[in-house]
């Protein structure tokens, strides 16, 4: 496979404070697919003395149509005081793409990591994957759904945990059903460019891109903590979907819904002192 090389980067050093009382090197704008695109980027967070440290590889949200690896809130400084080296990705978008390409891309993000990350201090053997929003379904879907990462050279082994956070298609028949028939009841039109457009428009494609199809005993499926908004229904029955039949195939699996706090807050949270979700987090962190 050909190796992709680092291309026009942007690094800045910021100080933080920590038990290593170091500085912090962000790397932007780092090339790792063809064709070169603004969407093939990803970025890098790390601590000036990182050696072997374990890797942080997360997914924005934004429908995938929208969003930006920049889009990480208190996360890089979160996870780099915490030992972690923190790579935030870009991929291409709906409609200019089809929702494959997006999963295609993220793989080889990952292979990026496997190839580089150790350049900058992290381990590619004990990545943790995350993702907000549409980028929690490409985070379970690649550490459930082997394909993408074979396709790249990539094996489970390599991830040592997931953490998908207030995602709503784990289950793809299951939230196309749901939207539908709620729009369907209140007398609503449906959506022009819902889940149903943008999973394919068929129901194989759908099951095919839902993470819960794929889950299946002896896979070497790594643990996943499933965060959740407690009080959305549409994201709080995802996540207990997921967390219930990753349970029935042996995988270790923890749910936690968040209270008084939303989609978006739930998200930006994720390394603020107090926050509940990122004390669950900082457990689930120490077990893998």
């Amino acid at each position: 496979m050909k190796t992709i090389f680092s291309l026009a980067l942007t690094t800045v050093l910021l100080p933080f404070a920590s038990a290593q009382d170091t500085r912090m090197k962000e790397t932007h704008d780092i090339v790792y697919g063809e064709p070169a695109s603004p969407l093939h980027t990803l970025d890098v967070y790390a601590s000036t003395s990182a050696k072997s440290a374990p890797v942080l590889f997360w997914i924005h949200g934004g429908g995938w149509e929208g969003g930006d690896k920049g889009d990480v809130a208190e996360k890089p400084r979160f996870f780099v005081e915490k030992g972690f080296v923190f790579v935030s990705v870009n991929y291409r978008l709906l409609p200019q793409v089809e929702m494959i390409d997006i999963f295609h891309d993220v793989a080889k993000s990952f292979r990026w990591v496997h190839d580089h990350i150790a350049e900058y201090g992290g381990d590619p053997k004990r990545v943790l994957v995350g993702g907000h929003s549409a980028g929690a379904q490409l985070a379970a879907l690649i550490c459930i759904d082997d394909r993408y990462l074979k396709a790249e050279g990539i094996a489970f082994t390599d991830v040592i945990g997931c953490v998908p956070v207030d995602g709503d298609t784990y289950d793809v028949p299951a939230i196309i059903e749901t939207a539908e028939t709620r729009r369907r009841v209140h007398g609503q039109p449906q959506a022009r460019f819902g889940h149903r457009e943008k999973f394919g428009n068929t129901v194989e494609k759908h099951r095919d891109y839902s993470a819960v199809t794929h889950v299946a005993k002896g896979k070497g499926i790594p643990p996943f903590l499933i965060l959740h908004v407690a009080d959305h229904p549409d994201t709080s029955a995802q996540a207990f979907r997921l967390g219930a039949v990753l349970k029935d195939a042996g995988v270790k699996a923890t749910v936690f819904g968040a209270k008084e706090t939303n989609h978006d807050k739930l998200n930006n949270n994720l390394g603020v002192e107090g926050d509940p979700a990122t004390k669950v987090l900082i457990e689930f962190v120490d077990g893998v």
